[in-house]
């Protein structure tokens, strides 16, 4: 697996928030070494700053030109738990390159991990918020189909629904988001009846789950959604928001996964790439406010990528998937 990391993403310091702090940088990266120290097949590459063009292709010029002032005067608020400080702009940017750089590795072959802060799927083309600056996924999903990809897919399965990531697509048939996450929750978007506009329609997928699931409801989320779209949709490229706050030891998910829960989801979605011809996906860390559940998750996410998937199957019954199912059913023939 191709690990990009980069020192300078530690020095973003967010004034509002006590949970995103730069030592989650170091416990990503801890993750990784552990996952290497196992016997997983691991190579680490630097970052660059997203260029002009790919941030363009997700955020608005009057956005970036306020993040960028804002960052350059020493600091500034954007919302009730976003703020920015000096160099804040160029520690997101260098975020954004990461996830760049994990679709051109996976593009190549090789599965790959962006270990970067601050997250990133909760600011959209004008607004950040939920400690977010710069959408990472979005602007690699855009970087991809610049690239030639056709069609691209977002698999979001932090705790928190991804609403910058799904308002970047929500039109769009070319790029797929699939979210499973909390609800009611944080930040109050991601119903089953989001699932898309205009050309966009059925091209949204949100299962939201009731606080305190545990790997059994992700495993029936997976097997009786995700994973059914994603193979139908025949994605050219599979990039994964990774959040692990859905841990059970997060102080803010409140829910019941373990580290090795993700572990079989990043062996379940690159076996579903490889199963549709995709390459091998490409993975964005989110959020995860646990440094020790942190590292946990990535180490697992770093192995499963190389591992077996699990034989997870559908027979009904978990009421959140029989509802998404019937609010995507009139899109996707593999739901009916």
């Amino acid at each position: 697996m191709h690990v990009y990391s980069d020192p300078a993403l530690e020095r973003h310091v967010n004034e509002l928030s006590g949970v995103e702090n730069p030592e989650r940088f170091p416990a990503a990266v801890a993750g990784a070494e552990e996952a290497e120290r196992g016997g997983a097949p691991v190579r680490w590459l630097p970052c660059r700053q997203a260029g002009e063009e790919a941030l363009l292709a997700v955020h608005t010029p009057r956005y970036l030109d306020r993040l960028r002032d804002l960052s350059d005067a020493g600091g500034g608020y954007l919302d009730p738990d976003t703020a920015l400080g000096p160099g804040s702009f160029e520690g997101a940017a260098l975020a954004s390159g990461a996830a760049c750089g994990a679709v051109e590795s996976a593009l190549g072959g090789e599965p790959s991990f962006a270990a970067v802060r601050p997250p990133g799927h909760h600011a959209g083309a004008d607004y950040a918020m939920g400690f977010c600056l710069l959408n990472h996924a979005a602007v690699a999903a855009a970087h991809a189909r610049s690239l030639g990809v056709e069609r691209v897919a977002v698999l979001d399965w932090d705790v928190h629904h991804g609403n910058g990531t799904q308002d970047a697509f929500y039109a769009d048939e070319t790029v797929l988001y699939l979210s499973t996450h909390r609800s009611p929750f944080y930040p109050g978007t991601g119903r089953v009846g989001e699932t898309g506009e205009g050309a966009g329609r059925g091209f949204t997928a949100n299962v939201p789950l009731p606080a305190g699931s545990g790997e059994d409801v992700f495993a029936a989320v997976f097997a009786g959604v995700l994973v059914p779209v994603l193979k139908e949709f025949g994605p050219g490229l599979v990039i994964v928001s990774a959040g692990y706050d859905a841990d059970a030891a997060d102080p803010l998910g409140g829910m019941r996964l373990e580290a090795g829960s993700f572990g079989r989801f990043a062996a379940l979605i690159s076996a579903a790439a490889g199963e549709t011809g995709a390459p091998p996906p490409a993975f964005v860390l989110e959020g995860g406010y646990d440094l020790d559940a942190l590292t946990r998750g990535v180490a697992a996410t770093v192995r499963g990528a190389h591992e077996d998937a699990p034989g997870w199957e559908y027979t009904g019954g978990v009421r959140p998937v029989d509802e998404a199912r019937a609010a995507l059913a009139p899109f996707w023939k593999s739901l009916r």
